[in-house]
């Protein structure tokens, strides 16, 4: 993958609208993503996080709106697009029949790339997969499969990837798993959008995170500067920092 890297935001997101016949799913979205940081797209389900992923990644047209991944217009560059970025759905997309070196061979040989078996063991060597290397999917856990998955999404090196929930399913380790790995990929340079529905993966992960509901962003900022949106509460006269859950509920509303 020979895809230059250009200046500027590796996204940028101005007045991004979809809509499905009646239902308006994004009315306006306004964002931004720096190099090799992790942005979290938190929200509900429904609030339009998978929609705003599926045309960042050129799979679904918008209806308003520009978008730029890495320096490229999604809209007229979309093959530029395509070679700059990696998107992990909420799923594993692994082969179980074959090995975990098995499938990162096969994606590195269907993109064309030298030494496909250096590659393959580069990679699962990061993903601290070497020791299953040789052991059929089948037989993985949860986070072993979803760190294969993000390390087949790797191959290339693609400068932007996208994790479009990443943990959904996962056990409490696989899910510590998956965060290692994802700070490992901003660690060396990989611009990382997330989405999640849950509050203590954006805040263990994101640089910043933008609180997407009812289609609109409606509040975008660091983790420090969401909780200065409320005032700390006092509990028998200790002073108590609110949570991103606090934040979260306070301006979306508490649906339980």
């Amino acid at each position: 993958m020979t895809t230059r890297t250009a200046a500027g935001p590796a996204i940028r997101v101005q007045g991004l609208e979809k809509s499905y016949k009646t239902l308006q799913v994004l009315r306006g979205v306004d964002f931004e993503v720096a190099r090799g940081s992790i942005f979290a797209l938190l929200g509900s389900n429904g609030a339009g996080k998978t929609t705003a992923v599926k045309i960042l990644s050129t799979l679904l047209k918008a209806d308003a709106g520009t978008v730029t991944v890495n320096g490229f217009d999604v809209a007229t560059q979309g093959g530029d697009v395509r070679e700059s970025i990696s998107l992990t759905g909420q799923f594993a997309a692994v082969d179980e029949i074959l090995s975990g070196r098995e499938n990162l061979v096969l994606v590195a040989r269907l993109r064309h790339l030298k030494n496909p078996g250096r590659i393959a063991d580069d990679l699962l060597d990061r993903f601290s997969l070497t020791d299953a290397a040789a052991r059929k999917v089948s037989t993985y856990s949860g986070g072993m499969r979803r760190r294969l998955d993000i390390a087949m999404s790797l191959v290339g090196n693609p400068p932007v990837i996208f994790l479009d929930e990443p943990t959904t399913g996962l056990d409490p380790q696989g899910r510590i798993e998956v965060w290692q790995a994802v700070k490992e990929l901003a660690d060396q340079g990989t611009t990382v959008l997330l989405t999640t529905q849950y509050l203590d993966e954006a805040e263990q992960l994101a640089d910043r995170i933008a609180i997407l509901h009812e289609g609109r962003i409606i509040v975008n900022g660091t983790l420090a500067e969401l909780k200065k949106l409320l005032p700390p509460a006092e509990v028998e006269y200790v002073e108590k920092q609110p949570t991103l859950e606090d934040v979260f509920l306070a301006l979306v509303g508490d649906k339980r």
